[in-house]
This record gives C-alpha cells, structure tokens and sequence, in this order.
C-alpha cells in the first residue's frame, strides 16, 4: 500500500457544494476518494493520447444481430486484431437486440482504432470504450 499523502486544496464555496453533490451522486466515501478517483482518470486519459502507452479496456456494443452480414464483420474484425482481443462476451438483449463486450489490450492508439472500426459498422446502435491503465495502480 502507498503512503498517504495529505495535501489542501482552495476552491470557491459554489465548486465546493457542486463538487460535494457529484461525491453524494456518486457514492464515494470521501472527498478524498473522490479527489483521488479524478486524478486517477485524468492521468489514465493523458495516458491514452499516448499511443504506446500499454492499456486494457472493453468495448461494448449494442446492436441489431438482424442486419445482414453484421456479425461475420464483427467477427472478422475481432480475427484481425487478435493481438488485442482478449475475449468476448455475448448476450441477447432482446429479439433484435445483443449486447458484446470485447475485452482489449495493447497500445492505446490501437485500442482507439479498433473501436471506432467496429462502432462504425451499419447496425451499431451504441459503442462505447472504457480504457484503464495499469500504470495508475496502487502499490
């Protein structure tokens, strides 16, 4: 476990209400944890501009499994990057509906790249990556 660190921040009374309503919204058990969560995700975002840096991520998408050929192209994607597929998950949402997380890993760039390809495709209703960066772990 890292040591702790305490350090003050100053805000402005109105940041800090709004900023203790977001803590509430989203159930953090300290201003502290919250404070700690943020930076995490903005240094794991500068992280991503770079494209070497190592990431993993899942990229989830919602779509139509009635539209012709959509799933031999999503699975033909995911067959020419199987450097970064990890695995897949698939779920029917409902008749027409299906839900896949792709698990990624590898240069964020490339993980950027495959996600807009296969968010692109006719028949993606919604795609959406979320990426995380070992390098912000805690020891």
């Amino acid at each position: 476990m890292s040591k702790i660190v305490r350090f003050s921040v100053s805000v402005e009374n109105e940041l800090l209400d709004r900023f203790d309503e977001f803590c509430q919204r989203e159930h953090f058990a300290t201003r502290s944890e919250a404070v700690r969560q943020l930076i995490r995700n903005q240094l794991t975002e500068r992280a991503w501009e770079n494209d070497a840096s190592e990431v993993a991520g899942t990229l989830t998408l919602v779509y139509d499994h009635h539209r012709p050929q959509l799933r031999d192209r999503l699975t033909e994607v995911q067959h020419e990057h199987t450097d970064l597929v990890v695995s897949t998950l698939h779920a029917h949402l409902t008749h027409d509906l299906c839900l896949e997380v792709i698990v990624l890993r590898g240069p964020a760039g490339r993980l950027q790249q495959i996600a807009a390809q296969l968010k692109g495709l006719k028949g993606i209703y919604k795609g959406e990556l979320v990426m995380a960066s070992g390098q912000m772990r805690e020891k």
